[in-house]
């Protein structure tokens, strides 16, 4: 008799991004940033130091410390993970039981609800606005009335890159027994964040990472921050060592940086900013032919009007990579060069188009 997938994992297919040799990536929301010299020699230095026969620290404590002195908060309440997707797989695992009900957004990503599909959970989703804002006492009275188990969203969103205001979120907290899990990838791109609130709530876990403002896509590595008791279930749940010595070396290494990582995002901040002028810009010159949302991320999304398919397949047969999404693109902000060569792209097909 032939073993047999359950129905969950049956028809799963593995993630699939765009690989391959391309001259400008704008896809994936990495920083356009490589560590400068000074702290290059550092991460060899620390990388040197490592005693690879060794486990290395399941609790990842000097890690956990070096971010919360980043952030100023208490070391006691972070947890490192591998990634923010590991962040979300475990608490999921903690948190949630085959049957339990849980809340999303729409647009926002997509990981979210495949995890809780994983957890055999049904996952009930709240349409934004046509904006992309929130519509928070929507959210509320969905979670309220289905006894939700766990509301789940990012801010400011993935794809959108529309925020939440700190306000929002915090009555959206007060207001569900539900734990809310606070995605804020890109908060470091805003001024919204709740970090220094996260001790004042029984139900809620803030997801942090070092993917987008803080340049390490590479060594994957995000951590959750909650309350006592939360932060216990969520260490009791995770893999011993989760964490491996070369990413807490790194992490270290880089995290100590404060003044170099400020100056980063700022410069993220910056091409972010000059992508979307060059995005409205674009959107002047061609009326009715897309439209950009206004950014708090480090990306830009665009409205491209039924031409977004079209636009991507043109970009990247010019060996420029974005992300497509439906009849938008995501772009990603990045250096100078790559900012005016995505744009000259686009405008190219844009008059072609209008011609």
């Amino acid at each position: 008799m032939a073993f047999e997938l359950n129905k969950k994992v049956v028809n799963l297919v593995p993630y699939d991004p765009i690989c391959g040799d391309y001259r400008i990536r704008l896809d994936a929301n990495e920083s356009f940033i490589l560590p400068d010299e000074k702290l290059m020699e550092k991460i060899h230095k620390a990388i040197d130091e490592i005693k690879y026969n060794r486990y290395p620290d399941p609790l990842a404590k000097k890690l956990c410390k070096t971010f919360a002195e980043f952030y100023s908060i208490d070391a006691d309440f972070v947890t490192a993970c591998n990634g923010s997707d590991e962040s979300i797989s475990v608490i999921m695992n903690a948190f949630l039981q085959k049957g339990d009900k849980i809340v999303n957004v729409s647009p926002d990503f997509s990981m979210y609800k495949f995890y809780s599909s994983i957890v055999e959970c049904e996952c009930i989703t709240v349409e934004k606005n046509e904006d992309f804002t929130f519509d928070i006492d929507k959210i509320i009275k969905t979670a309220n009335e289905n006894k939700a188990r766990l509301i789940i969203f990012s801010n400011p969103c993935n794809p959108s890159s529309v925020g939440c205001k700190r306000e929002e979120v915090k009555r959206l907290i007060k207001s569900v027994d539900s734990l809310v899990i606070l995605d804020e990838a890109y908060m470091d791109f805003w001024n919204q964040s709740l970090l220094d609130e996260f001790n004042d709530y029984d139900n809620l876990i803030i997801l942090r990472t070092c993917s987008k403002a803080l340049t390490m896509a590479g060594i994957r590595l995000g951590f959750c921050v909650a309350n006592k008791t939360l932060t216990n279930a969520i260490r009791s749940v995770k893999s011993p060592y989760n964490s491996n010595s070369i990413t807490q070396a790194i992490g270290i290494a880089v995290l100590e940086e404060k003044e170099y990582l400020n100056a980063c995002v700022e410069k993220v901040i910056k091409s972010r900013d000059e992508l979307y002028s060059e995005m409205k810009k674009l959107e002047k010159d061609f009326p009715n032919m897309l439209f950009s949302v206004a950014p708090n991320t480090n990306f830009v999304y665009t409205n491209f009007m039924g031409k977004a398919k079209d636009i991507f397949e043109y970009l990247k047969k010019d060996g420029i990579i974005v992300r497509h999404m439906g009849e938008y693109l995501r772009i990603t902000a990045g250096t100078d060069y790559e900012n005016k060569e995505v744009v000259k792209g686009i405008r190219e097909y844009l008059e072609k188009v209008k011609a």
